[in-house]
């Protein structure tokens, strides 16, 4: 009887581990079963576990610390900050582009996430000129600085889209946090009549960069440009001259216009004062951008981060580019539109456009107050 007991309690033990090992697998099969399905990845996690931030999206410039100092406030009519050197601002993340990347990284894990950082203001600084001067540069080089935020296309607000209104505008601006600086750049309003009175309308103490060249190797760059999306195009000659025989320049030809500097400078002077210009040379963004990068910063009244080490010459483009930032696979330099070869123009042709505008340059010099060198 005793032992007829043992077995029946023996038996029973049995039984349940049994159906204990079978619930096991039933729980385990679940959950290998919800991971795959994607099930565990909606568990909740920190915002950078979602997806780790892609250098590329932050422009290959920013760099992430633990410790972000805003810097002073932008003053328009704040003194130049000159002489200051590079200190671990030039490591300073931009906190709302950082915002914007690992949005992208969380929507594109299913997360909403709302950008309530910063907030969208007019630009305090635009590049208004001139087209194939170097202003793509300009602007690249100087979105390496933590404290510039900058629309990578250009607007064409105050010369295209003026119709759209002013919120319009507002709202193809990047989000800035205090002490930073939005800017924009369209090298066409430089040279566009209604363009210095839209811009005052939106606001009159905004600080304006013309980055000026050579006109005749300016006008030869233009025409180059349009040359090569336009191979049927006449020759350079034939579009620069209105007589070949007399060898009277055609200034209703755009690539001649655009290089009247002094004319196009009088139409802005109109509406804003001289000290909110910085004319910048594109020669030596070229030949030295370190030094041209630092009178602008100055002009913008920004600590002097970007410098040389940012900087390498490409012997192949024929100019300066970035170099490797931190998480990069490569330097970063500006398109193949840039640096393209000039054709052969006659040597004649380019004699008569220097004797053209060599009074117009002075004119230009003297209303800067500073001689480019182009004669």
């Amino acid at each position: 009887m005793g032992c007829s007991g043992c077995r029946v309690r023996f038996n029973f033990g049995k039984v349940l581990s049994k159906v204990s090992v079978f619930f096991t697998m039933v729980l385990i099969f679940t959950y290998f079963f919800y991971c795959l399905t994607g099930f565990c990845d909606s568990a909740p996690r920190t915002l950078y576990s979602q997806r780790p931030l892609d250098y590329d999206i932050l422009d290959d410039r920013r760099r992430i610390l633990d410790d972000l100092r805003p810097s002073p406030r932008f003053l328009p009519d704040a003194p130049s900050q000159r002489n200051r050197t590079a200190s671990a601002d030039a490591e300073q993340v931009d906190a709302a582009e950082q915002l914007d990347s690992a949005k992208e990284g969380a929507q594109g894990n299913g997360i909403p996430v709302s950008n309530t950082f910063g907030s969208k203001r007019f630009p305090q600084a635009i590049i208004i000129g001139v087209k194939k001067g170097g202003t793509r540069a300009l602007l690249e080089f100087l979105r390496i600085h933590p404290d510039v935020r900058a629309v990578g296309a250009e607007p064409h607000f105050f010369d295209r889209f003026y119709d759209k209104g002013l919120e319009w505008y507002r709202n193809l601006m990047p989000r800035t946090l205090d002490g930073q600086i939005t800017m924009e750049k369209t090298p066409s309003y430089f040279v566009t009549k209604e363009a210095p009175g839209r811009v005052c309308t939106m606001n009159c103490q905004a600080k304006l960069i013309v980055v000026v060249r050579d006109p005749v190797t300016r006008a030869v760059s233009d025409y180059t440009q349009t040359l090569s999306k336009n191979p049927g195009l006449p020759s350079f000659q034939s579009l620069a001259l209105k007589n070949a025989s007399t060898g009277l320049i055609d200034t209703t030809w755009s690539a001649v216009r655009i290089g009247l500097y002094a004319k196009h400078l009088e139409n802005w002077l109109q509406h804003f004062p001289l000290s909110h210009f910085l004319f910048v040379s594109g020669e030596r963004l070229v030949s030295d951008p370190a030094g041209e990068m630092g009178r602008v910063q100055d002009f913008l009244g920004l600590k002097r981060v970007v410098s040389d080490k940012h900087f390498y010459f490409n012997q192949t483009k024929g100019f300066p580019c970035l170099k490797k930032p931190e998480g990069s696979s490569r330097p970063r330099c500006l398109g193949k539109s840039k640096g393209r070869p000039h054709p052969q123009i006659p040597t004649e042709v380019l004699q008569r456009l220097r004797d053209f505008y060599r009074p117009f340059n002075h004119r230009f010099y003297q209303m800067s107050g500073q001689d480019f060198g182009w004669d």
